[in-house]
């Protein structure tokens, strides 16, 4: 192993070799000292093509990614801008197929950039924020570069031996945090309406942003909640601490929590700093359709960009501008639809840009992220519509009723069409 204590004497032309592609840590888990090295050097290198699922640090530009060819899962965070720029290349693709895709080659990886904590006694580091393709990543390098930082908590899951990092580069410097989002009031009656199917001994599974997050302070009254999700965020420590989560009814990983992101700021990480009920874990088993199937009241909290009259869920893209990403969507849906006793939900505001465009819609303006096949209760803030089992016609009744009344009546004329036809 090569070690760099000062980031500034790190050369990565004497690492990287034109037209290396490189797979890099997400989310909280970003290795930034790295990412800015690659900035400032890429361009002498040259040629060079780099991956990555989500991004929250603000380092992947326009101006930034001149030096290499950017590409992602989706437009998640920071890499919005990206694709309003042109300058991110979409892989469409389940969050579950990374680590597989990478493992095949399907996403090239000769160079992995990962984040880690310090080494613990026996030589052993830990992913720290991120657990979801890290591993593949590792497995699949020509070269590993471990961004060691100082500030990165040790979580309990998968370990990076010393001996499998080729240049250990030593800092110390704030993780990339991602507080939880403000929520508004047309989000805090989403998460009433959300909440309602959450009963004690649930096992809940949520992405990020203000609804998820308004969710979560309505629950303080249930019992024995799980976890079981792709990310938490930061009220996860809440209802740990309030008594709510216990994982104490899960069938399997009974009292603890399972996940392969912490996405939230230093509340969260010092919560998981050599937790044992905190289990860090890859995508092939966060997402694992054999592991979700042997959970029970697993309910399932994802959001949309539009819905259309029959149910299929477009999470991606609005007309010409590409917003989201099929992440795990697709994965939790089938689970928490399937799930004796739990739910799949689909949480949107009736609305966007103010109110002039209606979130439910006659037809999707971009492409369809989960099928209407396995959708089962979308969620407004007019309430919630249960299509699990409805035929065409009902379910096109009930997403009337939960659009915005503004809107109400030109979807009504849409539905008929719908009821006329059957399909």
């Amino acid at each position: 192993m090569k070690t760099i204590d000062k980031p500034a004497d790190l050369d990565l032309g004497t690492i990287l070799r034109a037209g290396d592609r490189i797979v890099v840590g997400q989310a909280c888990g970003e290795p930034t000292t790295l990412i800015e090295a690659l900035i400032a050097q890429g361009r002498e290198i040259g040629g060079l093509s780099v991956f990555t699922a989500t991004s929250f640090s603000g380092l992947f530009t326009p101006e930034s990614a001149e030096s290499f060819t950017l590409s992602s899962m989706g437009a998640i965070g920071a890499l919005r801008t990206m694709t309003k720029a042109g300058a991110l290349q979409v892989i469409p693709c389940h969050v579950s197929q990374v680590g597989p895709m990478i493992e095949t080659g399907h996403i090239g990886c000769d160079i992995a950039f990962v984040q880690v904590s310090p080494a613990d006694s026996r030589g052993n580091h830990s992913f720290g924020l991120v657990s979801d393709y890290v591993e593949s990543a590792v497995a699949a390098a020509r070269i590993v570069v471990a961004e060691v930082n100082d500030q990165v908590p040790h979580t309990h899951g998968a370990r990076l031996p010393g001996s499998e990092i080729d240049v250990a580069v030593h800092v110390s410097r704030p993780p990339v945090q991602v507080p939880p989002a403000r929520a508004s009031e047309t989000d805090t009656a989403i998460a009433h309406f959300a909440a309602e199917y959450i009963g004690n001994g649930a096992v809940l599974q949520s992405g990020i942003g203000a609804v998820p997050d308004a969710i979560l302070p309505l629950l303080l009254d249930r019992r024995d909640l799980g976890v079981h999700s792709g990310m938490v965020g930061d009220g996860l420590v809440d209802l740990v601490e309030a008594g709510v989560i216990t994982n104490a009814r899960k069938r399997i990983d009974r009292g603890v929590s399972v996940t392969g992101a912490l996405i939230g700021t230093e509340r969260l990480y010092g919560f998981a700093h050599h937790n044992l009920d905190i289990r860090m874990c890859a995508t092939s088993y966060t997402h694992d359709g054999a592991v979700l199937e042997a959970l029970e009241r697993l309910v399932t909290i994802n959001s949309a960009v539009e819905v259309d009259l029959t149910g299929q869920v477009n999470a991606e893209q609005s007309g010409a501008a590409y917003l989201g990403g099929t992440g795990g969507q697709v994965d939790f849906v089938r689970a928490g639809s399937r799930s004796p006793g739990g739910h799949a939900l689909i949480v949107l505001p009736s609305t966007a840009k103010g109110g002039a465009v209606s979130r439910i819609t006659a037809a999707l303006s971009g492409p369809v992220t989960t099928a209407r096949s396995d959708v089962d209760v979308v969620v407004t803030e007019f309430g919630a519509a249960e299509l699990k089992g409805q035929s065409v016609a009902e379910r096109a009744r009930r997403l009337v009723a939960i659009a915005h009344p503004d809107f109400r009546e030109e979807l009504s004329e849409a539905a008929r069409t719908i009821t006329r036809r059957g399909f």
